[in-house]
């Protein structure tokens, strides 16, 4: 359950279409059962695609390294689990592809190889199926919810922007993949030739699915706007992404979450005319600030009540017209930037567990915060420098930078780049990591880096906040700074220890907060820290 028990804000009844029914009880009910299975993955966040796409790279690298495979079948193993977890229409037509290629191409192929490829495709193929299936029932159940009644959606002329992003990314990503392919011939080894090949039809085949992607989300956007969508009355609220989070209409206790999309407010100025460059970046400028103040507020707002036009289903496009949080402000209209995401019993459960446990550690850090405020002693100058964790982070940074050398048995000019490059990446990091430097002082913050430090004005420092293994420091013109070291929250627990992170994060926060609590002096260069290109340029010699 949810710590927000505050009555759900009201829509106006001129928002409702006439004839909207209340999206709750028995077909709500039906809608959420209809969902799948929690081991079925439907909900990839940002950091598990990225994951992803990082195993598929090595994974490329490393069968053509250890294995007699075909170029094309490199590709593609590494790209069905991104299809997998992404874009799974392309899956009903990569299985069967593959299952031909490894006929075709695999003859003499190892066991374990084969193995691997047939469960790859099972798997996929499966859940695949599951989805398809599910989403089958879920537009079945939103359309008797909604009893037939459709309606236009508002702000239906706004241009549509939906998938730009991925068209932009795909066509830039295909360029390489061409180059590769139509130079793998000019390549002296056959190894370099092979792995040209692979890494072409790789990148090829992740430009095609940002294509793929941004065509559908625009083709779905587009169908929303000119077409009756069906209506329904629901009650919407926010998570900690600023994902829209969807209840039923009689769950204003938020027990049963049952999808969640993100969204973005439609704006009016979006199809201006000489000056809508300035109004986008400065529309893009109070959205950035509106994000981070909901993120470091004590507590989410209340549920809204909204009218959501579409069908509701795994993968579908939505637009919501909520009431405003402000009271006696009009309703906001919401169009969807991702696909609907569908939030099974088990998922849900453990969403609301999530969310009690944030709740705790928000408590935990308010009473941290509270007693570093105490303890705060206005100083001239004060700082804060890496410690024993960032040593370690350091530590495990070059180690693994280290495998790469150890692991690179092959004398091909494609690992010889990729270990530059890893090489060159460490150098950079493991400086930062080891020596990085935060010095308050009455005008702003000093950050230490490779270069000359960087200075934050007071007024210009959003945040300051630890986020998982990061320290983040939010600035308001978007160009924040963060470090990351480990930490083990069950044995700061149960030793009943802050990590140094989350003194920093609550200290600086409480000098943002209260100008008095803020050094008084200026710091010198020598406070601010060296640069630290010396230490990387050793590094890269090394």
């Amino acid at each position: 359950m949810t710590t927000n028990v505050r009555e759900p804000s009201l829509l106006p009844a001129s928002a409702i279409p006439d004839g909207c029914a209340a999206w709750n009880g028995e077909h709500a009910h039906a809608w959420a059962t209809a969902a799948l299975p929690s081991w079925v993955p439907v909900r990839p966040r940002r950091w598990s695609v990225e994951l992803t796409l990082w195993c598929a790279v090595l994974a490329a690298f490393g069968l053509l390294a250890t294995t007699d495979l075909p170029p094309d079948l490199v590709a593609l193993l590494p790209l069905q689990v991104v299809w997998w977890l992404w874009r799974p229409e392309v899956v009903r037509f990569s299985g069967p592809a593959l299952v031909v290629l490894v006929v075709v191409r695999g003859t003499g192929l190892p066991w374990p190889a084969l193995v691997g490829a047939a469960l790859l495709v099972l798997a996929s193929v499966t859940a695949t199926e599951l989805r398809a299936r599910a989403r089958a029932r879920q537009r079945e159940s939103a359309l008797v919810a909604a009893d037939g009644v459709t309606a236009l959606p508002p702000d239906a002329d706004v241009p549509v922007r939906r998938g730009g992003l991925f068209l932009k990314f795909g066509a830039g990503l295909a360029v390489p993949g061409v180059v590769l392919l139509a130079t793998s011939g000019l390549w002296h080894g056959t190894g370099d030739r092979q792995l040209a090949v692979a890494e072409g039809l790789f990148a090829l085949g992740l430009a095609l699915t940002l294509l793929l992607s941004g065509t559908l989300g625009r083709r779905r956007a587009t169908a929303l706007r000119t077409t009756p969508a069906p209506v329904l009355r629901v009650l919407v609220g926010k998570d900690e992404h600023e994902d829209a989070v969807i209840y039923a209409a009689d769950d204003p206790q938020a027990l049963r979450p049952l999808l969640t999309v993100a969204t973005r407010a439609a704006r009016d100025d979006e199809g201006a005319g000489d000056d809508k460059g300035d109004k986008d970046d400065e529309a893009a400028r109070e959205e950035l600030e509106e994000l981070l103040e909901a993120a470091t507020a004590p507590s989410p707002g209340p549920l809204r009540e909204a009218v959501l036009y579409g069908t509701p289903c795994d993968g579908a496009e939505i637009l919501l017209v909520g009431a405003a949080e402000e009271p006696g402000e009009p309703p906001v209209a919401e169009w969807s930037t991702g696909p609907v995401r569908p939030l099974p019993e088990g998922t849900a459960g453990r969403r609301l567990a999530r969310e009690e446990r944030a709740a705790l550690r928000k408590t935990r850090d308010e009473e941290l915060a509270e007693a570093l405020r105490a303890e705060i002693a206005v100083v001239p100058v004060r700082q804060w420098r890496a410690g024993a964790v960032d040593r370690l982070a350091g530590f495990l940074t070059a180690l693994w930078c280290a495998g790469y050398f150890l692991l690179a048995i092959d004398d091909s000019l494609w690992f010889r780049a990729l270990l530059l490059l890893t090489g060159l990446m460490c150098a950079v990091r493991v400086p930062v990591k080891l020596r990085w430097r935060v010095t308050a002082d009455r005008t702003g913050i000093w950050l230490n880096r490779l270069r000359a430090p960087r200075h934050i004005p007071w007024d210009d420092l959003r945040a300051a906040r630890r986020e998982s293994f990061e320290l983040q420091l939010r600035v308001r013109d978007g160009d924040n700074w963060a470090v990351a070291a480990p930490r083990w929250s069950w044995l700061q627990r149960r030793r009943r220890l802050a990590h140094p992170y989350d003194a920093l994060a609550a200290e600086l926060s409480a000098m943002i907060a209260d100008p008095a609590l803020r050094p008084t002096g200026e710091s010198g260069a020598k406070e601010r820290g060296r640069p630290l290109w010396p230490f990387a340029v050793i590094l890269g010699i090394a």
